[in-house]
């Protein structure tokens, strides 16, 4: 069984960010982890490979140092990696990057595509299903459990008030989110071979994309300004007896919230 992981570095949930001068883009700083739900998904691909056997590529869009998401899913025991690596793939929206990840998905027969269900950075939760369109393969969305026989994927996903079982032909591609697994620890021995793998790395020509297809260029949504969360009222304590406190509270409601 040959599965893809598609995953996606993202700001640590440490790092500063902020917008930039021109109110069009964000500086964020260089602190990055990878994204959690693709975390899920690596895991569970390597389960099916332990089940089922076959190998498992893991392949991210970004910069050179977007390898380290590749490094962690190696570490974890993928057996190849792939960065899609250019400039001209850069500050593309759900659409060009989902084009992108297809066309690196399809260089080779694959049984199962793998993902998050949404990056936590701008969380759209748009790439996965994307990829599965551009593809023109099945999609289950938010999966939870997944079991696969005979040519046949079994997913569970939640569901208002429960849960919804599908049954899906392969190839297919999944999104997966927290409750599907538990992702394990690099063993210090994939830490070392991850640490010294080589990550091949393509451009959008080598995938059949032109420039107009690529990046900020080939996007469908065009960021036109960013804006700070409007800043949230200080807290006032009410001081007094509980009645006097309510009474107060109610008036600073009506007269001077006028929310009553």
């Amino acid at each position: 069984m040959n599965i893809v992981v598609l995953a996606k570095q993202v700001p640590d949930a440490e790092a500063h960010i902020d917008i930039g001068e021109d109110g069009k883009g964000l500086t964020v700083e260089q602190k990055f982890t990878a994204n959690v739900f693709d975390e899920f998904a690596m895991e569970e691909a390597l389960r099916l490979k332990e089940k089922h056997g076959g190998k498992v590529k893991i392949i991210t869009l970004g910069t050179g140092k977007a390898t380290e998401v590749l490094r962690t899913g190696i570490a974890m025991g993928a057996d190849e990696a792939l960065l899609l690596e250019d400039g001209a793939f850069l500050n593309g929206d759900g659409y060009a990057t989902a084009l992108a990840l297809s066309r690196a998905a399809a260089k080779e027969p694959f049984d199962v595509i793998l993902c998050g269900r949404q990056a936590i950075d701008d969380d759209r939760g748009e790439v996965g299903p994307m990829v599965a369109q551009f593809l023109g393969i099945p999609h289950g969305g938010g999966i939870i459990k997944l079991d696969i026989a005979d040519g046949t994927a079994t997913v569970e996903c939640p569901a208002e008030g429960g849960k919804e079982v599908l049954e899906v032909k392969l190839p297919a591609l999944f999104t997966a989110q927290k409750g599907l697994n538990e992702p394990r620890v690099p063993p210090i021995m994939g830490v070392m071979k991850a640490m010294k793998a080589a990550i091949p790395r393509v451009a959008p020509a080598e995938l059949g994309i032109s420039p107009e297809e690529a990046g900020a260029a080939g996007s469908k949504v065009r960021t036109e300004k960013y804006f700070h969360p409007k800043k949230k009222a200080a807290v006032q304590m009410i001081q007094g007896e509980p009645q006097e406190a309510a009474v107060e509270a109610v008036r600073i409601l009506m007269d001077v919230e006028r929310i009553l």
